[in-house]
């Protein structure tokens, strides 16, 4: 038995809301409108298809019927052949019908997949750093991914049979009323007793489809977590602990799943129970009524034929609601990410930023609360100004505020009070591209993409030819790179797991050297590397940072002396600013830190 761990279980989906009513899932189930009104082509194609083969399964009775009164009861070889002959004319036709339905269904359903999963991907790629600070990444990947195959099936099979299958019993209790009128009523008298529970069943069907999808979820923000952190998970031991949380999380959604399945089961058996017990007791008034003389062997013949297709569609029916109701709450989980709102947008009419670019920066009395950590403030009446083609460090503790001042210049978050502007131009009122365009990032935690050092550090600029990113991989000190197997072709590995965290930072580096943005944002831009590569790197950033406007955080006090400006940050306040030789003589924590650095380097 695994000890216990301090890890906690997966928690309930971050944006998942309670079950709705019948309306609320049906709304939920309209969004798939909206992708399939692009394709009314093959959707009108799709329909008469259904219609033709449903109409021609129906003709397959008449064809029995007249198959057996004008062939066998008469006795006659040559209406016998004619029957036979348009008999399979009609089968003929039907499976024409049925394909191109099959086909024109099952294409439509890709295109509306693969529009439905672009717009969630674009609508993912909109959202601000807020909204990912509670939502997790996992449930966001199952809704983009198994919520939207749930409504591809909804749209390439489950929508075209439940029609089908209506068309079908319509039909086909038409054709029974025809046939026979007395029988017909015999059977109609059960109808209201299998909607009865398809209706019942169905409403809490939805509830727990809906629980069941949340649970998946879960299921797989625990495994993307877990996978990512592979290998603190290997270095601490903890895999057994993390099999058994996964294991219950499994349990738990295998739970979920079966409860619904027994609501479903409970469906079917009632469906099938009643619907086949009606036929059979049609059967046994339709025999007595030919031995009587009243309806012919033919009429009986179709009878049972349209019989049992109806209680074929009641219970296909009955089944596909179920899928119904699952799709509404994939559909249900799919609208409510497609209705987040973005905390950060471009205003109607953006105010254009001036050029040629200048690269002054400003910040004004702004406070600043994480959304997710409201109660403590991350920035407290900060002012600072950057001058164009200035050099300013912050420096400060951990928790201080630095990376919080880079994070609103990005604009990845707006302050709660004060002003941000980039060359005079308020940045609520821009538009965030333009602002981004301004700027080059080198994060804290370097970031390299599933691919080449070609398409890594062309990111920031795809149309750069290759001689200008082998000069900013040189300028970055990635000289390693042509040492690879395939040089800058090589494949880098998921999240660049084939360099050490030195290269990957050094590849960072690159990328935003061939930005060439006119102010570059360093946030600890070189603590990953060792003392040689951070001298050369050193030397290409104050070449890079030539001419441009630069904001540098560091902890390493010995990358920032000589900056321009060096401003002291405590608790998301400005404590003291000045060059590194005024600080020192100032002392206070600038001071202070510099002792306990300088004086560990000289140990």
């Amino acid at each position: 038995m695994p000890a216990p761990s301090a890890r906690p279980a997966p928690p309930p989906s971050a944006t998942a809301a309670p079950p709705g009513t019948g309306r609320r899932a049906f709304a939920a189930l309209a969004l798939l409108g909206r992708f399939l009104r692009p394709h009314r082509g093959r959707v009108a194609g799709a329909t008469a298809a259904m219609l033709a083969a449903a109409a021609l399964l129906l003709l397959l009775g008449q064809g029995l019927r007249h198959l057996i009164d004008a062939g066998f009861v008469a006795g006659d070889p040559g209406r016998l052949d004619a029957a036979v002959g348009l008999l399979l004319l009609a089968v003929a036709a039907l499976a024409v019908a049925t394909a191109s339905r099959f086909f024109l269904v099952s294409s439509l359903g890709e295109r509306v997949a693969a529009d439905l999963r672009g717009a969630l991907f674009a609508k993912v790629l909109s959202l601000s750093p807020a909204f990912f600070e509670t939502a997790r990444t996992g449930d966001v990947l199952s809704r983009l991914t198994a919520d939207t195959g749930v409504l591809q099936a909804l749209s390439t099979s489950v929508i075209s049979q439940w029609l089908r299958s209506a068309l079908t019993l319509l039909g086909a209790l038409a054709m029974l009323v025809v046939t026979s009128p007395e029988l017909a009523g015999l059977v109609l008298l059960v109808v209201p007793l299998v909607l009865l529970p398809m209706i019942l069943f169905s409403r809490r069907e939805r509830a727990l489809s809906r629980v069941a999808q949340d649970r998946v979820a879960d299921l797989g923000a625990y495994a993307e977590e877990t996978l990512n952190a592979l290998r603190t998970v290997q270095a601490f031991t903890h895999e057994a602990q993390d099999r058994a949380r996964f294991g219950a999380a499994v349990d738990g959604s295998v739970a979920a799943s079966l409860a619904r399945m027994r609501v479903r089961a409970g469906l079917l058996f009632c469906v099938i129970l009643l619907g086949f017990g009606a036929i059979g007791f049609g059967l046994w008034a339709g025999g007595r009524a030919v031995l009587a003389g009243e309806i012919s062997a033919g009429e009986m013949s179709a009878f049972v034929f349209y019989a049992v297709i109806t209680a074929n569609a009641a219970s296909g029916l009955s089944e596909l609601w179920g899928e119904v109701q699952r799709a509404a709450g994939a559909a249900e989980r799919i609208a409510e990410l497609l209705a987040e709102v973005p905390a950060i947008a471009a205003p109607a009419q953006p105010r254009p930023f001036p050029e040629p670019p200048q690269g002054r920066v400003e910040f004004r009395d702004v406070h600043f609360r994480y959304p997710a950590r409201p109660d403590r403030a991350a920035l407290h009446g900060f002012s600072l100004t950057v001058e164009p083609g200035k050099t300013v460090a912050l420096v400060g503790p951990s928790g201080a505020g630095k990376s919080t001042v880079l994070q609103l210049l990005l604009r990845f978050y707006d302050p709660q009070s004060g002003s941000i502007r980039v060359d005079g131009v308020e940045l609520r009122e821009a538009d965030p591209a333009a602002l981004r365009r301004r700027l080059g990032l080198v994060p804290q935690d370097p970031v390299v993409f599933g691919a080449d050092a070609w398409s890594n550090i062309r990111y920031g600029r795809p149309d750069a030819p290759d001689a200008a990113v082998r000069d900013a991989a040189r300028a970055a000190a990635a000289g390693f790179l042509d040492d690879l197997p395939r040089g800058f072709g090589t494949f880098l590995g998921e999240k660049g797991v084939r360099l050490s965290g030195g290269q990957r930072q050094r590849v960072a580096i690159a990328r935003a050297i061939l930005r060439d943005a006119p102010i570059l944002l360093l946030d600890e831009a070189t603590s990953a590397l060792d003392s040689e590569s951070e001298q050369a790197v050193q030397e290409a950033l104050a070449t890079a940072s030539r001419g441009r406007t630069t904001l540098v955080i560091a902890h390493r006090l010995a990358t920032v002396r000589r900056a321009d400006r060096i401003v002291v940050m405590e608790e998301g306040r400005i404590v003291a600013t000045g060059r590194h030789e005024d600080l020192i003589r100032q002392g206070g924590l600038y001071a202070r830190l510099a002792e306990l650095q300088f004086t560990d380097a000289t140990r």
